[in-house]
């Protein structure tokens, strides 16, 4: 517990404690923790569960001896049994677990490791919330959702680093996530393929193996994710993979600002050579037996090399038989096929054809997003699939908090309601992945909490969520405080765009005309309501200012340059809004150049202190061209 934080009665706490049990009470008395806690473990419980133990009490200042067996005076007892008949409790699977704290000591049941993880999980949480003297408490629990896992952007153009990855694999455990996706364009380093990934930090093998014991150790599943269809522009510029393109030539896509090959050509054998290679690179890397192919977003499908196919057959038909070819390459693998489903739900005709151990990952980023009714397609045909909200993070520089938890417990529900086996909450990073890793917690800790217990999602909006952040994530109640009002500056600039907010674009469409149609993504927004957010932002981050908090700079960083999208968005309109940034009165362009340098300097020292250098040039390109816009 944060020690600027009251204490809690064992209601407010259980109202705190999150992913929230699914049975869960409190009786009288409490349990002090002593200066020597001994801990022991059942023969049945592995070496890393055992010392998983040890450490959660360690880190608080405790003396532990640890032992095995059930004999004698014992503080903490893990317990595995081989089954929940043996446990004598109401949830079983191997992710289920009995914590019980009682004035003499504690034990904690299950009968898998996975389970026994979950209930080290829920007991740090508790003593977060309470110190070393915490309340009484009995929690039988288990996941609503078998999967329940996390896709990471790391190919627009954040390479994390491995020291912060593993840091978000302990963080992602603690809140019960049990798979983890990092999705690849270009940012795996294949022999052959060099010129591809030069400069982009790319992630070894070596590295990627590590990553999956370590992922493996804490109850985590790392599957591979190598996007096979569209989204292979930073491939397709290059000679000779241009020739594999649909269109070689080049389209605009929404992904960059260049023309370029976008999708592979579904016909070619050579584009399924390429993917045979990459698979035999990528896939051994990891224990997991399944794989994500992508297959989303295949704009340019039918405009160049496939145009005559499917002008004959159809563009959904020639998309299924390439989708039908990969899943051939996946299972030769022994590998199980997960992929977007996005192309499939446009002809909902052809699910019913597709292999039925296929895994759907039905995606979506917006509260209304309609997970039931796409979801409804996908159970009725018996396939297997996954809802995939988000986090809201991207293309708002400090988060869109509301739509999160709306489009996150919005996806909770449909998915229970129509079978869905698993929830993967995705974190995005289109425009130069601006956006610091905090500003994905309140997402990633409401998901993986909805994800577990469903019955949380139903009111979303009463989540205490900067609470819980305080207490699960950042142990500050300032920086809790802070990231859930930032994440609500996006509503008061004017418009709300779908899948971004109005300030982002007035950074990332800096000369677009305002106050005209082509500028309808400025809807709304006015000098007044600028003015409104920057008050906003300014009472937000007050009491981070002069902290050395990694998180705390961060935070104010993207503050500060939303403030300087209002600084800038306020020039335009009292100027001429249509005009370019160019004709701006001098002084004014001066004035703006001086703001933003700093914040250009913060954002290369910020993306060091968590990420690789491969990236930073294609991201500082968005604030570049601004400063460029200005002399």
């Amino acid at each position: 517990m944060s020690r600027s934080s009251p204490p809690l009665s064992p209601a407010q706490a259980l109202a705190f404690l999150w992913p929230r049990p699914r049975k869960s009470r409190a009786p009288e008395g409490s349990w002090s923790c002593p200066p020597t806690v001994v801990v022991a473990a059942s023969p049945g419980v592995d070496d890393f569960t055992a010392e998983r133990a040890a450490l959660l009490l360690e880190s608080r200042g405790v003396r532990v001896r640890s032992r095995r067996g059930n004999q004698g005076a014992v503080r903490l007892r893990l317990v595995a049994a081989m089954d929940a008949m043996e446990l004598g409790w109401e949830f079983g699977g191997d992710e289920g677990y009995r914590l019980s704290i009682q004035v003499d000591g504690i034990e904690i049941s299950a009968r898998h490791r996975r389970g026994l993880l979950h209930g080290l999980s829920t007991l740090q949480g508790w003593l977060a919330l309470h110190g070393l003297q915490v309340p009484c408490l009995e929690v039988e629990d288990a996941p609503d959702f078998p999967h329940r896992g996390v896709l990471l952007d790391i190919s627009r153009d954040k390479v994390p680093t491995m020291e912060t990855l593993l840091g978000l694999v302990d963080r992602l455990a603690g809140w019960k996530i049990n798979q983890l996706q990092l999705y690849m364009e270009h940012t795996f380093a294949y022999h052959g393929h060099e010129k591809v990934w030069r400069g982009a930090s790319p992630w070894t093998a070596d590295e990627i193996r590590r990553l999956d014991g370590y992922c493996a150790e804490r109850g985590i599943e790392l599957v591979p994710n190598q996007n096979s269809f569209g989204h292979l522009h930073h491939w397709l510029r290059h000679e000779p993979y241009r020739w594999l393109a649909e269109c070689p030539e080049g389209v605009k896509h929404p992904f960059g600002d260049a023309v370029e090959p976008f999708s592979l050509c579904p016909l070619d054998p050579g584009s399924l050579d390429l993917l045979e290679d990459l698979y035999d690179q990528l896939l051994p890397c990891f224990q997991s037996r399944m794989a994500n192919v992508g297959l989303d977003e295949t704009f340019d499908l039918g405009q160049g090399r496939s145009a005559a196919a499917c002008a004959e057959r159809g563009r959904h038909r020639v998309y299924l038989e390439f989708l039908m070819e990969v899943y051939g390459l996946l299972s030769q693998r022994g590998k199980r096929m997960q992929f977007w489903g996005d192309i499939v739900l446009e002809e909902p005709q052809l699910i019913g054809e597709l292999p039925r151990d296929l895994i759907a990952l039905e995606w979506g980023y917006e509260a209304d997003h309609p997970f039931a009714e796409h979801g409804r397609l996908f159970a009725e045909s018996g396939l297997e699939y996954y809802v995939c909200p988000g986090t809201s993070s991207w293309i708002s520089l400090t988060g869109r908090v509301d739509n999160a938890l709306g489009n996150l417990a919005a996806a909770a529900r449909a998915g229970q309601a129509q079978g869905a086996s698993g929830m993967l909450i995705c974190d995005w990073g289109d425009y130069g992945h601006l956006q610091p890793l905090p500003v994905s917690y309140p997402g990633l800790l409401a998901g993986a909490g909805f994800a577990w217990n469903v019955s949380t999602a139903a009111e979303p909006k009463a989540l205490p969520l900067a609470e819980v952040l305080t207490h699960h994530a950042v142990d500050d109640p300032v920086l809790g405080q802070a990231l859930v009002e930032l994440g609500k500056v996006y509503q008061l600039a004017g418009r709300t765009p779908k899948n971004g907010s109005a300030l982002f674009h007035l950074l990332l469409f800096a000369g677009e005309p305002m106050g005209t149609a082509e500028g309808e993504r400025f809807h709304g927004v006015t000098a007044a309501t600028l003015e409104t957010a920057l008050e906003h932002l300014r009472q937000a981050t007050a009491p981070l200012r002069g902290s050395e908090r990694l998180e705390a700079r961060e935070l104010c960083w993207a503050a500060d340059l939303l403030a300087f999208a209002c600084h800038l968005g306020q020039a335009r309109l009292g100027h001429d809004p249509v005009a370019p940034l160019a004709d701006l009165p001098a002084a004014i362009r001066a004035a703006l150049r001086e703001e933003l340098e700093p914040l250009r300097r913060q954002h290369r020292h910020l993306w060091l202190a968590r990420n690789r250098p491969g990236g930073l040039e294609n991201s500082a390109h968005r604030l570049n061209r601004i400063a460029e816009g200005l002399q």
